[in-house]
């Protein structure tokens, strides 16, 4: 059966594309909505760009046909403007004036006049919530989204080897078809690895003994970094083991790594140390710099209001970044805060020296991004269509690394399902040009205190 489908604006301004999702369905847009996108077309930032890009395609759309009328789009569809029900009838306590409400009448109309199925479509939870109590069906848009925390792809699983493939896996590697895991039962069970994936191998004969390996052309082969201390840093636990392989990977190798993990799990400064190692420590030619971009949920609204140039403009969103490099630039823990002015000093001539650059998400659209070895940290705070973006970025041998936690959201309308990092983790898996990781609370090495806050809390 045909549905009738209203879109919100809120829709449009995370995917300004999301008018051609709906299939063969009826695809409604109120007129209140024009009027929104017509408000927000000048806003700054991706917020702006993306009500730009949508009524870009709407007058792609309005050239063929009538749209009070129905213009049929590219999957089946039909896409209308509808500005009649104005007078529909709401609940006394809903106002006519408010932008939601307008909306709710239009569903309502639909409702009425056709009788069929009329869905509302908003990540506005409350207009939810309000449509329900009209008696009005309203969903997420979910076509990005990516399954929940618990199911999402982790980059990283146990397996069981036989004992004679395991002591030969140092030289040989183990095939893919000759490992196992069991269930609650006992009972083996065929692995499901993808390509890239890190893996704890366990002798099935000996207790204690363990591997580590990564997924590659059908086999399980060892870290090829694992004895590696970049920047003087060295792995703690198999996560970090894990991590360390897929930064210290080349670009060519591995363009994308994409790490989620709870705070304290040392995904920024690990990434930072790997950076400094090849760049400053070590230079192998591989990057001309290191670029820091870390998107912040009131970016976009509040960033013109700060004195200052974009760097002076930056600088309280970049300061988990210096935190990190000032552990990495002095590692004694005694001595590192003796001097704060020679400490501060020793910061300020990386990034003087341009290695190490900070920049805005919204001022890398249109570049081409060459040498570069790129760290999107808090990337949970970006839309799926935001990291679009900014892999197609990447240039000629720049290595991009998304960091984030799917579990500490900031900006409205995402969550852990619909942010771009768990979007992206779930479509690049499997990818030979993409590495993953997962840590796990386990693996926190902030504090005692930050150990027991993530479990506890």
């Amino acid at each position: 059966m045909v549905k009738t489908y209203v879109i919100d604006t809120n829709v449009l301004i995370q995917n300004p594309r999301a008018l051609d999702c709906f299939e063969d369905n009826q695809v409604v847009l109120p007129m209140v909505v024009l009027e929104e996108l017509d408000k927000l077309k000048q806003a700054e930032g991706e917020k702006g760009a993306n009500a730009r890009s949508a009524i870009r395609f709407l007058e792609q759309t309005r050239q063929r046909g009538d749209l009070l009328e129905g213009v049929p789009l590219e999957n089946g569809g039909v896409l209308r403007v509808e500005k009649n029900f104005v007078d529909v009838a709401l609940p006394p306590d809903m106002p006519d004036h408010l932008m939601d409400n307008r909306i709710l009448k239009v569903c309502k109309g639909l409702a009425e006049e056709n009788g069929g199925p009329v869905v509302l479509v908003t990540k506005d939870i409350l207009l939810r919530v309000k449509a329900q109590i009209i008696g009005i069906p309203a969903e997420d848009f979910t076509t990005e989204q990516a399954p929940g925390r618990e199911e999402q792809y982790r980059g990283r699983a146990e397996v069981y080897a036989p004992e004679e493939l395991f002591k030969e896996f140092k030289k040989k590697g183990i095939p893919v078809s000759e490992v196992y895991q069991t269930d609650e039962e006992g009972n083996r069970l065929a692995p499901e690895l993808y390509e890239n994936e890190f893996v704890v191998i366990r002798a099935d004969q000996s207790v204690g003994k363990t591997h580590l390996g990564r997924v590659e052309n059908g086999r399980l082969r060892k870290l090829e970094y694992k004895k590696s201390s970049p920047y003087g840093v060295t792995p703690r636990n198999s996560g970090q083991y894990f991590l360390q392989e897929a930064l210290m990977q080349p670009a060519d190798k591995a363009p994308l790594v994409i790490v989620k993990g709870a705070a304290g799990t040392s995904k920024t400064f690990y990434s930072l140390a790997v950076g400094l190692e090849k760049v400053l420590n070590h230079p192998t030619g591989e990057y001309r710099r290191i670029l820091v971009i870390r998107p912040n949920a009131q970016f976009d609204s509040d960033i013109g209001f700060l004195p200052g140039d974009e760097q002076e403009k930056l600088s309280p969103l970049m300061r988990p970044v210096v935190d990190n490099l000032e552990q990495l630039i002095d590692s004694s823990e005694e001595e590192r805060y003796a001097d704060e002015e020679l400490l501060s000093g020793k910061v300020e001539e990386i990034f003087a020296r341009g290695l190490i650059q900070t920049e805005a998400l919204n001022y890398i659209r249109g570049r081409s991004i060459a040498r570069t070895y790129m760290i999107i940290d808090e990337a949970q705070n970006t839309t799926p269509d935001q990291i679009k973006g900014i892999i197609t970025r990447a240039g000629k041998d720049t290595k991009i690394i998304l960091l984030g936690d799917p579990g500490q959201i900031d900006r409205p309308f995402l969550d852990e399902r619909t942010n771009g990092l768990s979007y992206a983790s779930e479509r690049m898996k499997g990818s030979p040009l993409c590495w993953q990781i997962t840590m796990t609370a386990e693996e926190c090495e902030r504090s005692e205190l930050a150990l027991d806050a993530i479990r506890r809390l």
